[in-house]
């Protein structure tokens, strides 16, 4: 069942199938909850899923400010108020598990499920701060001496080279929203999740490394790490019939229901 509603002006869309305990799957950035598909039915089966399209993808609309994790936070809670759902399961991928996090950091979250999820910050070489300043300085230069116009072309065919495809992919808006998510570090929110937590990662993640992992496994008290050999990013779609397994596993009680 499509449904949607209006929050901070803008209409957010998401799904609901199946019956049961309420489920959320809040997917990764630069994608949509279509990327849940090959597990989407057989979670149905079990669990009222609540599949969510965060506000800039799928059939939400963009948002017309900067967001942060909070917004995006408060973005589900809004759903949740409006459908009535107390203590859901959350299964959050990549910066799905960012809001994962601050949700079951301050609401009552019956279970959840991190799946290479973001909210570590990044550890940043020499290397890093010298090309992030280096750039900087190239831009005020560019400005100063070709003019504002032929400087932003320039700035922009060097971002296309050097930055990540989300956010070449992305527009103004996503782009500023995306830098803002990125450096925001969760850590200390981690030890205040009471639910028990899933981590299932793929050992060659490089997006969000298996250390991240580790790192959350020692800071949330009631957590258990499942790594998937030879997987990345994807591990939940590089390895669904494991992850079906895992799930399967975790949810015993709530499935016998």
């Amino acid at each position: 069942m499509d449904k949607s509603i209006t929050y901070n002006g803008i209409r957010l869309h998401y799904t609901l199938a199946g019956a049961g305990q309420p489920l959320f799957l809040l997917h990764g950035w630069g994608c949509n909850a279509k990327t849940f598909k090959l597990i989407r039915g057989f979670l149905e089966l079990h669990f009222l899923v609540v599949a969510v399209d965060f506000a800039g993808f799928g059939q939400s609309e963009e948002p017309r400010e900067v967001w942060g994790v909070e917004e995006y936070t408060r973005s589900v809670e809004a759903i949740a108020q409006h459908e009535g759902i107390t203590s859901p399961i959350l299964i959050g991928h990549s910066f799905g598990g960012r809001v994962s996090i601050v949700y079951a950091s301050r609401n009552k979250t019956h279970k959840i499920v991190l799946v290479d999820a973001a909210g570590v910050k990044p550890k940043r070489t020499f290397t890093y701060y010298r090309k992030v300043y280096t750039f900087k300085a190239m831009k005020h230069l560019a400005r100063l001496l070709l003019g504002n116009e032929r400087a932003e072309k320039w700035i922009e065919s060097r971002r296309a080279k050097a930055g990540s495809s989300d956010y070449n992919n992305a527009t103004p808006m996503m782009r500023a929203i995306l830098s803002k998510c990125v450096n925001e570090d969760l850590c200390h929110l981690m030890p205040k999740i009471s639910a028990p937590t899933l981590l299932f990662w793929g050992e060659n993640d490089t997006a969000t490394p298996l250390s991240d992992a580790k790192k959350m496994e020692s800071l949330i008290p009631d957590a258990g790490l499942v790594t998937v050999a030879g997987a990345g990013h994807f591990s939940f779609l590089e390895n669904p019939q494991l992850f079906e397994r895992v799930l399967s596993s975790f949810f015993a009680k709530e499935m016998k229901k």
